[in-house]
């Protein structure tokens, strides 16, 4: 931990502008990219704190697009950033026929191409082994919780923060927390890292449970017990687990942030579980 704090950090102020460049691209899925930016030197971490996000920012047709996305490196990787995005294209989906801003600006930028980051941002902090910051506020102190179980449920590119917190948690061997992860993607090509998500879940088979849940399923994936648990009771399954959760069946231009997108009704139930400041 001390070596790592004498490492140069990316993102001192969280209000400052960082121009990174791309320097690698690799295709996903059809819709899925996964950018790779460097940092300032090869000796550089980005500074992002467990639970947190970055903010990209660009100037497109004469307008400034802002967007909130989680890396899916860490400050154990040097030099570089990866962000997994999914590019919402032009005439796809009826609802968003001019399709994503910043995800179509994205996929079209050339290595050499620069972006501006920022942050760090978002109201979750993970100190571990087993402890929550969370701010009920951008403004206010982080409120301390402790859990041993870690229930999660992420929808599409929404897998990118639980990635963040499965990854931290399984690399410390001292850290003991559980997690359960719900998955729930349109079809099984859409599901994302999921040959990682599986190795994990074999790897640590007393640690994390994975289940996925999809809209259009092949004939005899899904079990009756998955399909209960991706249904609508899914909020009483995790009954008595802190909720992690992250949907990201939204609109082309939302971005993903490691919290709470929900009904009232869904909301409510976070409320009576202490969870309430996370809904928005």
């Amino acid at each position: 931990m001390n070596s790592r704090r004498r490492e140069p950090v990316t993102l001192q102020d969280r209000e400052a502008k960082y121009s990174l460049p791309l320097i690698e691209k690799e295709k996903i899925s059809h819709n899925t990219r996964r950018f790779r930016f460097g940092l300032p030197s090869p000796d550089h971490v980005l500074g992002l704190p467990v639970g947190n996000y970055v903010q990209l920012l660009a100037n497109i047709d004469n307008e400034l697009v802002v967007r909130a996305y989680t890396p899916v490196s860490s400050d154990d990787d040097r030099g570089f950033v990866d962000l997994i995005i999914k590019i919402y294209f032009k005439n796809v989906h009826p609802q968003y026929p001019e399709g994503g801003k910043m995800t179509q600006y994205l996929e079209n930028m050339k290595i050499g191409d620069t972006i501006f980051f920022r942050g760090p941002k978002g109201r979750l902090f993970y100190h571990g082994p087993g402890t929550l910051g969370i701010r009920p506020d951008q403004t206010s102190k982080p409120k301390k919780k402790l859990v041993h179980h870690l229930g999660m449920i992420a929808g599409g590119t929404g897998i990118t923060p639980m990635l963040q917190l499965i990854r931290h948690i399984t690399k410390d061997p001292n850290d003991r927390t559980r997690m359960s992860l719900i998955f729930a993607n349109q079809t099984e090509e859409d599901i994302l890292v999921r040959k990682e998500l599986e190795e994990i879940a074999k790897t640590h088979p007393d640690q994390f449970d994975l289940w996925y849940t999809l809209d259009r399923p092949p004939i005899g994936m899904i079990s009756n017990a998955l399909t209960h648990h991706g249904s609508a009771s899914t909020l009483d399954y995790f009954e008595d687990w802190p909720l992690f959760l992250c949907f990201c069946f939204i609109g082309p231009d939302m971005g993903v942030k490691p919290w709470v997108l929900a009904s009232d009704g869904k909301c409510k139930k976070l409320r009576e579980r202490g969870f309430g400041m996370a809904c928005f």
